[in-house]
């Protein structure tokens, strides 16, 4: 049943009940209040009156379920409100869950990485147990050496017994020798003898043989002395001749033209990988041929080639070159870096192919500061000139160019790495390093080399390069 029905008749049961009942209740209180009942229930028998009373008891049980329903409504909203608002804090806390397990997520990619690192650590220990067992199979190896070189020490030692044996037999017969020796000297003695008597005979004739030997000999030496005076003369005028031109300066012109009838063209190719398939880098520049008397190179400043000393340095798969003048070429073989300074590199070139180029071969200058000029000759742009050189104590392999004194007398005149350096003589001094130091060339000392070839990945081009580039970087800044 509702309840808001029986609260209804509840309420009308009740007031019924009051009106009806008893009028013994009235004796229970004062006078006045006896009144008072009575009147009212002389009012409560009356109908009209009863029904209006159950009208007002049925507005206010309705007014008390309206109130009932606007607490249950409000009650409601609430409900609702604290709803929504358990619904965000659960979405919030489902957003936390989220993070929870994406930090969670992330930290097993942490610890899986931290097992990846164990695994690598693990087996880089596996690697350096390999090494100390194969360090000590090296131990046991050189052991082994050492006790064969002792059975070789032994052997020697028997040998020379075998010698000391040898040597005791052949000084008995050395004895022997000896006694025989003796017998043949007293039959010499006595041959002597005889030979006395026989000279005593002879001597009295070879005297006037003798005589007119001596003067013939007179004649001789007067014949001589008029011959070696006369070859002194010749020498003493071709010494004089060779000293002459030696200390006569030539003069720019005649040297470099003397260069350009005698310069090598030089080419260079080289190979690697690149990203769209290969790359490849092509140098060509002009030298000439050296010599300091056994060995004859052609060389250059190695920018003039496709290497280029830095680190790290480029890894090449292929280095070709050819060595060309007036129509002959030859294939390259080997480059050499200098030393002291690997930039100059040199191109060994043999006596048979130095021939066969037909191309003048410069010799190394014997006495670098016999003139204080010098001719510099740009290999690749063709200038030349004039300049001066002077020495400077803290770099004793180098010559320093006074540059306040310059005669161009052809072309563009602006000294660079790579230009060659002639004395007055028409000697070769030296490449410039850069441009202001000149690397004399003493002689044909290297740090290192490559074999040209089509596939030369087995030499580590790039960790050479790199290797000169250090002892580059190691020499004073003015050098560089």
């Amino acid at each position: 049943m509702n309840r808001s029905i029986l609260i209804v008749i509840c309420d009308f049961l009740l007031v019924s009940l009051l009106a009806f009942s008893s009028v013994d209740i009235n004796k229970a209180v004062d006078d006045n209040a006896q009144k008072n009942v009575k009147l009212d229930l002389s009012i409560a028998t009356n109908q009209p009156d009863s029904g209006k009373d159950l009208t007002a008891v049925m507005k206010l049980a309705l007014d008390e379920e309206r109130k009932s329903h606007d607490q249950l409504l409000g009650e409601l909203v609430r409900t609702r409100q604290e709803a929504v608002k358990q619904q965000a804090m659960l979405s919030e806390r489902e957003k936390q869950v989220q993070t929870v397990q994406q930090e969670l997520q992330s930290r097993e990619q942490q610890a899986q990485q931290l097992q990846q690192q164990q695994a690598n650590l693990q087996q880089q220990f596996a690697a350096a147990q390999t090494n100390i067992q194969s360090l000590n199979q090296q131990l046991q190896g050189s052991s082994t050496e050492a006790l064969m070189s002792k059975e070789k020490l032994a052997a020697m030692e028997a040998e020379m017994r075998k010698q000391m044996e040898q040597a005791a037999a052949l000084q008995q017969q050395l004895a022997q020798l000896a006694k025989t020796n003796q017998i043949v000297l007293n039959e010499k003695q006595q041959l002597s003898t005889q030979l006395q008597v026989a000279e005593a005979e002879k001597r009295s004739a070879t005297q006037l043989a003798s005589r007119m030997q001596e003067e013939v000999k007179v004649e001789r030496e007067e014949k001589a002395k008029l011959a070696e005076g006369v070859k002194a003369l010749a020498s003493n005028s071709g010494a004089l001749a060779k000293e002459v031109r030696e200390n006569r300066p030539m003069t720019p012109n005649t040297i470099f033209s003397e260069f350009s009838t005698n310069q090598v063209d030089a080419r260079f190719d080289a190979v690697r990988p690149g990203l769209l398939g290969e790359a490849s880098r092509h140098k060509e520049t002009q030298t000439v041929l050296v010599s300091d008397g056994t060995n004859i190179f052609a060389l250059c400043h190695v920018q003039d080639t496709p290497l280029s000393l830095g680190n790290p340095g480029t890894e090449w798969d292929g280095l070709t070159g050819t060595l060309s003048h007036n129509g002959a070429s030859l294939p390259i073989g080997t480059i050499a870096f200098s030393w002291p300074d690997p930039r100059v590199v040199l191109i060994p070139v043999s006596p048979a192919q130095a021939r066969e180029l037909g191309s003048k071969v410069y010799r190394i200058s014997p006495d670098p500061f016999k003139f204080q000029d010098a001719v510099l000759v740009g290999a690749r742009e063709g200038y030349y000139g004039q300049c001066k050189f002077e020495m400077d104590l803290s770099t004793p392999e180098y010559l320093k160019l006074d540059r306040s004194f310059l005669k161009g007398l052809f072309g563009k005149f602006n000294p660079t790495r790579g230009d060659l350096v002639f004395s007055q003589q028409g000697e070769l001094l030296g490449v410039m390093a850069n441009g202001t130091y000149c690397l004399m060339l003493r002689s044909f000392d290297s740090v290192a080399s490559f074999k040209f070839g089509n596939d030369v990945r087995a030499q580590h081009t790039g960790d050479m390069l790199s290797r000169l580039y250090a002892i580059v970087s190691g020499l004073p800044s003015k050098l560089q």
